[in-house]
């Protein structure tokens, strides 16, 4: 099982976002079984344990992340592969492992550090299982040759710790430390005598530090030769350089050099490297076994290693040949060579358009495998975007956040850039791109074209027909877009004339369950509601304007004469002596329609003497055309024609039978009579100037407001009225009406006797800007019109 040493925990919280961090520290030992626990990071960190699973809790590191993971039932972190210490860290000191802990709902990053504690698990070993040393006979005591050094991949205290030279006469076992290593000398304590003793056997021991320490050992044979007195001579002990990272291959390095006193092959020096270098050095440099020349051979990095030792020897030719040796520290100078790396952990693929401002989108990680400037890295956004990258308390670790509001319907996905640029010389940069699409949110209402609206329809229209569409549109997607419509119902009654539509919930279509009738209802509103499905569903609501438009569908009716059972007849005595022009009786008629369906128009259509009696078209009067003579007849028949001005023209006819009397006896009767007569006419004909000046007055009066109106509102459009050949003038009532994209208004004249209107025609028509009149507007234009044919029929 695995012990955990020590528990690191703070929380740092995030005053823009909802994500808390926190870091903790555990250390385990390496080689420890899989599964083994490495500590309960719910509990450390004060997690739920039972909301885990619901919470998506996991490790998202990269490839350390490997090796553990967090058990979700009980929070506990455990060994998720084997753990070699040395593979992972090398021979460094410190072996630190960084893991990123995520947990959901809200969103949680957790950075858990893992210190991987070296186990003594292997064993010291050399280069060589044997080493052939050779020492002259006349070597002096005190004389040291160096040993092979012994490699243990452990670090710390499991590494090498001491040598240990077996018993024997002449040598001891001497250490060096230089830098971390411990080189074993194998110094000469008594002198040799070739003669007693030609070789001699020895075992060196290399001990670890480890509990329970490990060994190796190396067979050393010593030759005893004959004399070569003088060894080389290196001008150093130690020499250092710095090598440029990637440097050229083939590239000087430097010189070594060592001197040998001694003279013909005794003195002549080779160089080598030293029998424990590592076979990866043999790779990347190379020696010249003749100047001591070391060039590049193989490819410098820095990330790989930033510096390198050597052991060069330096042997003459002499017999037995003399060695020395010395270490050449090459450091690595670190280049700008590694871009940066970007590491995204996206938290989700599609953001609301109702995220608050800090909301966190995504992760960021970047990192740079240069050091110093060269590995410093900053990052950047694409401008204009509603996004900001927000730095955590560990280096070089950012959150996307929102940093202003969304609207879907303005724009529906980023292309997010995300760039990293390192401070190096020249700078090196990577890009990463992030696909940000915003989900849609009910948050637009259905929005009709215009408000109010105005339906123009015409009476007597068929039950359960369209009369009307309307229709809404909604910004939104999918079920926020779908848009219904419904009525709003008022007070149920006969005057509630929404009760009496219908409207189609899906495509807005209106239709009416009842016909209307103009003389009954002229203008009334109602209105509809067009909502959303969204949740919760928004509404608006628009006003239809629906104005009645007549139709001939009223016969005159005959006011006077009427008989005493009803029918339209009447008499009247005219004295005999009456002059031409003479006021027989005046016929009255009423239509309840208005405009061209509402005047009305009288004719002869039957008379006995055609010479005797005249009719005024338009009054109904009936005036005598002459003076009566002897021969005349003393009673005549009219046949009075009253007819409207429609389309389709209904007419009604009086009757009236006028007799000839004498005028004395008819004086008493026709005098009481006419002078009642004459003083209601009077009467009439002074209230109806009146009423005829006021109306005028107050028609001419809202003509001018209208237009004065219209030009205010618009001056890009001109009114102009539509010639026509037979127009005379003279203005008697107008009618509005819409064709197309444009609004008409029909201004009628007083027509010449006997002349027609004709279907489709432009005369009089008054040509108005394209814009919607106010409800108060066109009552104000029925009213005048009703008002003014009433006065007209009587």
């Amino acid at each position: 099982m695995t012990d955990r040493s020590r528990l690191l925990l703070f929380f740092l919280l995030l005053c823009h976002s909802e994500l808390v961090l926190a870091q903790i520290k555990y250390s385990t030992p390496e080689e420890v079984k899989v599964g083994a626990a490495i500590g309960n990071v719910a509990k450390d960190l004060g997690l739920d344990v039972s909301s885990l699973i619901s919470r998506r809790v996991r490790i998202v590191s990269g490839a350390d992340g490997a090796l553990f993971e967090v058990n979700p039932n009980n929070g506990v972190l455990y060994v998720h592969k084997k753990i070699d210490r040395e593979q992972l860290c090398d021979r460094n000191a410190a072996c630190l492992t960084d893991l990123k802990l995520v947990v959901e709902n809200p969103l949680e990053v957790h950075y858990v550090t893992v210190e991987i504690i070296d186990s003594n698990d292997h064993t010291p070993s050399f280069t060589e299982k044997e080493k052939v040393i050779e020492i002259a006979e006349s070597t002096a005591p005190g004389a040291r040759f160096q040993l092979s050094l012994a490699r243990d991949p452990d670090v710390g205290i499991n590494s090498v710790q001491r040598y240990k030279l077996s018993q024997n006469d002449h040598f001891q076992l001497e250490i060096r430390d230089r830098d971390e290593d411990k080189i074993p000398f194998l110094v000469l304590q008594q002198q040799l005598d070739r003669e007693q003793k030609t070789n001699h056997s020895l075992i060196l021991t290399a001990i670890d530090g480890g509990t329970p320490p490990r060994s190796a050992n190396l067979n050393i044979t010593v030759k005893v030769l004959d004399i070569n007195d003088n060894r080389p001579t290196f001008s150093k002990d130690i020499y250092s350089v710095t090598l440029q990272e990637n440097a050229a291959v083939n590239a000087i390095v430097l010189n070594v050099q060592a001197t040998d006193l001694d003279e013909g092959t005794n003195g002549e020096v080779q160089y080598a490297f030293g029998g424990d270098i590592n076979s990866r050095v043999l790779q990347l440099f190379s020696l010249d076994k003749q100047t001591g020349e070391i060039r590049v051979k193989g490819l410098i990095d820095y990330e790989t290693a930033n510096v390198y030792k050597l052991d060069v020897q330096a042997s003459d030719k002499g017999s037995p040949p003399m060695k020395t040796d010395c270490r050449v520290i090459i450091k690595i100078q670190d280049k700008n060579d590694n871009k940066p790396e970007i590491e995204i952990t996206s938290l989700s693929s599609t953001v609301p358009e109702d995220s608050k401002p800090g909301t966190v989108i995504a992760l960021i990680s970047v990192s740079d495998s240069d050091s110093g400037l060269n590995g410093k890295v900053l990052c950047r956004l694409t401008e204009h975007v509603p996004f900001e990258l927000k730095p955590s308390f560990k280096e070089n670790m950012y959150s996307l956040v929102t940093k202003e509001a969304l609207d879907r319907e303005a724009v529906s996905h980023y292309d997010v850039f995300i760039t990293a640029t390192d401070c190096g010389e020249p700078p090196l940069s990577a890009l990463k791109a992030l696909d940000i699409r915003v989900s849609d949110v009910n948050d637009n209402a259905p929005e009709y074209p215009h408000s109010p609206l105005e339906l123009y329809l015409t009476e007597n229209n068929p039950p359960g027909g369209s009369i009307y569409s309307v229709s809404a549109c909604d910004m939104d997607l999918n079920e926020n877009a779908v848009v219904s419509y419904r009525v709003i119902k008022g007070e149920s009654g006969h005057k509630d004339m929404a009760s009496f539509l219908n409207i189609n919930s899906e495509n807005g279509e209106i239709s009416a369950l009842k016909s209307f009738d103009f003389e009954t209802v002229k203008t009334f509103q109602f209105q509809v509601v067009a909502s959303d499905s969204g949740s919760p569903s928004l509404s608006s609501n628009v006003t239809v304007n629906v104005f009645i438009l007549d139709q001939n569908d009223n016969a005159p009716v005959i006011l006077y004469p009427v008989s005493s059972n009803g029918s339209a007849e009447g008499v009247e005595e005219v004295p005999r002596n009456v002059n031409a022009g003479h006021l027989v009786t005046k016929v009255r008629a009423y239509d309840a329609d208005i405009g061209y369906n509402g005047w009305l128009l009288f004719s002869l259509q039957e008379v006995t003497d055609h010479s005797l009696f005249g009719l005024d078209r338009y009054t109904g009067q009936i005036r005598t055309l002459r003076s009566f003579t002897e021969t005349d007849e003393a009673e005549h028949k009219l046949l009075i024609l009253v007819k409207d001005n429609g389309n389709v023209s209904l007419s009604a006819t009086a009757t009236v039978i006028v007799k000839v009397v004498e005028p004395k006896e008819a004086f008493a009767a026709s005098d009481v009579k006419s002078s009642a007569k004459d003083d209601e006419e009077t009467d009439v004909t002074f209230y109806l100037m009146i009423t005829l000046g006021s109306v005028s007055v107050l028609f001419l009066i809202s003509i001018i407001v209208l237009i004065a109106m219209q030009c205010s509102k618009s001056t890009e459009y001109t009114s102009k009225y539509l010639q026509e050949a037979n127009y005379d003038g003279t203005l008697c009532h107008s009618i509005q009406y819409r064709s197309g994209d444009k609004r008409y208004m029909l201004v009628g004249p007083r027509m010449s006797v006997g002349s027609t209107i004709v279907p489709g025609s432009h005369a009089n028509t008054l040509v108005l800007p394209d814009r919607r009149n106010t409800s108060e507007e066109v009552r104000l234009t029925f009213f005048l019109q009703d008002l003014f044919f009433s006065i007209l029929s009587n």
